[in-house]
């Protein structure tokens, strides 16, 4: 079986290292990347990572988050180009945990099992709490979640669907459904869940915001409905709010405490018992043994 994973990016430095090396660890086999527009070094790390031909990319220079038609593009590519069985479509923020052990488990051994019927599994997603900024990387910060898939305001949070590689898959918006001739069926999966870090410091999520939501203004396709969240925290930073807003999310230690207490919050270790055991080096650190550089080639060697 052979698995790609695609990627939409755009100033993903803070975090694409670790969503590349957890996912390897998975057992995802290459990774299909479109870059949109990154003005920090995400175009350098993917150049990193394509120099071993672990990734393919390509950078999209239009500004108007045309997300459906880019991965769609890349879970095309994927079947027709790499040899794909499974894609799986994925944002940087996004970690796909499967419950074959120690995490990040493995992904392959519940993808075999899946009925020659079924082409896709929708599977739900679980989002990091907001936390103070501070000097430790986010694995080690956001450690606290929602037990059940809601966002802060209490909306559901979507699931993501992965599917069998087709060489006419469309892929909606937001990675949320897919669609062929004659598609088998979609199915829940329970043996896989996604963990979602979106806010991992004010100076990143605002980035994002900013970036993300003129792309959305740009485009004249998407309903207004789409996206909607997203839109409305743009207006946010063009009226110089969105910081504020950002704060009132900070979890306080009292209901974190009540949270936890409740039921309604879960501590989750995951990402940092995996990261403490896999630190995620710099790839383009090639000074020192942890350098990603020196530890691929010492892996070649053994």
């Amino acid at each position: 079986m052979r698995l790609v994973m695609t990627l939409l990016v755009r100033d993903e430095e803070d975090i694409l290292v670790a969503n590349l090396e957890f996912h390897r660890a998975a057992g995802v086999d290459h990774f299909v990347v479109t870059d949109n527009l990154s003005e920090d070094r995400t175009p350098e790390i993917l150049d990193d990572y394509a120099t071993r031909g672990l990734v393919t990319w390509r950078r999209e220079t239009d500004d108007d988050y045309s997300q459906h038609r880019w991965v769609t593009r890349m879970a095309r590519e994927a079947a027709t180009e790499h040899g794909a069985d499974w894609v799986i479509n994925n944002d940087a923020d996004e970690f796909w945990i499967a419950d074959t052990g120690a995490p990040p488990g493995d992904l392959k051994a519940v993808l075999a099992e899946v009925p020659a019927h079924v082409d896709a599994l929708s599977v739900p997603r679980v989002e990091f709490l907001t936390r103070p900024d501070g000097p430790q990387p986010f694995y080690d910060r956001l450690l606290v979640r929602f037990a059940d898939s809601v966002k802060p305001d209490g909306k559901r949070l979507l699931p993501k669907v992965l599917h069998r590689a087709r060489s006419d898959i469309e892929v909606v918006q937001g990675n949320h459904g897919v669609s062929a001739p004659g598609l088998g069926d979609t199915v829940d999966a329970d043996r896989i869940e996604i963990l979602h870090a979106p806010h991992r410091s004010y100076a990143q999520f605002a980035n994002k915001i900013e970036k993300g939501g003129r792309a959305y203004a740009n485009n004249a396709e998407l309903p207004t409905k789409m996206g909607k969240r997203w839109r409305l925290l743009y207006e946010r930073w063009q009226q110089g709010t969105l910081e504020e807003w950002y704060r009132d999310q900070l979890v306080t230690e009292d209901d974190l405490a009540e949270g936890l207490a409740s039921g309604r919050y879960v501590e989750d270790r995951r990402l940092q018992r995996f990261f403490t055991t896999h630190p995620p080096a710099d790839p383009l650190d090639r000074s020192g043994p942890k350098g990603l550089r020196a530890r691929l080639t010492a892996r070649v060697r053994r």
